[in-house]
């Protein structure tokens, strides 16, 4: 169609896109469905920052959903993706980088062994197929709001992009998929001594976000995560703790490194980070469980690019380059924001929350009424948000060159590459936000 020669890219490449492509986005969140609006196509990103397609930068709190942990381009990846590329892009069989960063993720874990996958949906489907192989049992336990990939049996009270656009579920998962889940309440523990008391002979595992970043982020309540594991042992159920979002992002060791306590899951999952913004994860755990899977047992799980040799070097270079002087500007990047944040919509009498895991971090706009909340606990506290307000937010800070998560249920993340003048910007833009959020009603329902 022809546009104006001044028209925005974004909005021709939107235009262009959906006439190919399901809501014009490859991933739900992306479409700008919850905030409302034209999402930007980005053309180029590096160190903190997002160039759109209008030529318009921003600085970037959404960090691919997580994986840039050393912010956007960094020469070193740079350059060994450019030389593993060189030598070739897939091969089908085994390779050396992909050795290493098995070694460097079981140097890191809890895990004994692992396997390498492409996306955190294939390694939480994998884990709890080998689960149920290996106990002979069917039921898997979940938490409302833990978003754990569009595994059929997991999309129940699921989070990330089925809160966002408010979707009880999804047609296409059959009903005996999550007739074998049980969903609990979050942080909930009776609940969980009842359903196990009940169930606790035909439940095959308990899967569960090491802190949870799907609903925003909640955070586990002091020694839920041991109580889950200490419950599961008792039952011979198996614990699969999902650190595909904050693996090797909140600590050297994922957020097990932060709330660990003694405590071990019996199997692990990972993705994001450890591949370096390239599609790779994994899933892994003690040997004897991890041995049950084929070649050396019965349980089959398999695929074709699993351990490509271009992604394993980019995720493997960065672990290597995640030193502790890393993460500590990561830590002191997100305590910067959200103390900007925090004081800008104090400031501006907007009701809200921050919570943070480590930092993984994320703002709930409390509802009027619920002024007094201090903190979210769980999926019921998740989805008492005042959304409205989020969406002036979200766009003021947009049209003040600050990117955020498109969606009030979603994590937000920082990088080692956010220095001063990335955070000078977002110091600009929050009083902005505060004031359009402040000023929000109801019925608003954000740009068209």
């Amino acid at each position: 169609m022809p546009y104006p020669a001044d028209a925005p890219h974004s909005q021709q490449l939107f235009d262009r896109a959906r006439a190919v492509t399901p809501g014009g986005v490859n991933s739900p969140v992306r479409a700008f469905g919850a905030v409302g609006g034209t999402p930007r196509f980005i053309a180029s990103a590096r160190g903190p920052f997002l160039v759109d397609a209008d030529g318009r930068e921003y600085v970037d709190l959404v960090c691919s959903w997580g994986p840039m942990l050393l912010g956007h381009a960094h020469p070193d990846v740079v350059a060994a993706v450019r030389s593993a590329v060189g030598a070739g892009t897939s091969y089908g069989a085994p390779t050396r980088p992909e050795v290493e960063l098995a070694e460097e993720i079981v140097d890191r874990t809890p895990v004994d062994s692992v396997r390498l996958v492409s996306s955190g949906t294939e390694a939480t489907m994998s884990a709890i197929r080998l689960a149920r192989g290996v106990t002979g049992r069917d039921l898997v336990v979940k938490f409302a709001g833990c978003y754990h990939g569009h595994v059929d049996s997991l999309l129940a009270a699921a989070g990330s992009g089925v809160v966002t656009f408010g979707l009880p579920g999804t047609p296409g998962v059959p009903a005996a998929a999550t007739a074998a889940t049980l969903v609990l309440p979050y942080n909930d523990r009776a609940a969980v001594s009842a359903a196990f008391a009940e169930h606790g002979d035909r439940i095959a595992c308990l899967i569960t976000e090491a802190a949870p970043g799907n609903m925003g982020v909640v955070t586990p309540e002091a020694g839920f995560n041991r109580f889950l594991a200490e419950t599961c042992a008792a039952h011979g159920v198996l614990m699969v703790s999902d650190e595909v979002m904050t693996g090797f992002r909140v600590s050297r060791s994922g957020y097990h490194g932060l709330d660990g306590d003694g405590w071990r899951p019996d199997l692990m999952t990972f993705g994001k980070v450890m591949g370096g913004g390239f599609p790779a994860a994994a899933f892994g755990g003690r040997t004897e469980l991890m041995a049950q899977l084929a070649p050396d047992g019965p349980v089959y799980q398999a695929g074709t690019l699993s351990g490509n040799p271009v992604a394993v070097t980019a995720g493997l270079t960065t672990l290597r380059l995640a030193t502790a002087d890393v993460y500590r500007r990561v830590d002191s990047a997100a305590a910067q924001v959200q103390q900007l944040v925090g004081k800008a919509l104090t400031e501006a009498a907007v009701p809200h929350v921050v919570q943070a895991a480590g930092n993984l971090f994320s703002v709930f706009f409390v509802k009027d009424g619920d002024e007094a909340a201090t903190s979210v606990r769980d999926f019921d506290g998740a989805q008492r948000q005042a959304q409205h307000r989020f969406r002036a937010f979200f766009h003021a800070m947009l049209a003040h060159g600050v990117y955020l998560p498109p969606s009030a249920f979603e994590a937000w993340f920082v990088s080692a590459a956010h220095d001063d003048a990335a955070l000078d910007r977002i110091a600009e833009a929050v009083p902005h936000a505060a004031a359009a959020a402040a000023a929000a009603r109801p019925d608003d329902e954000g740009p068209g």
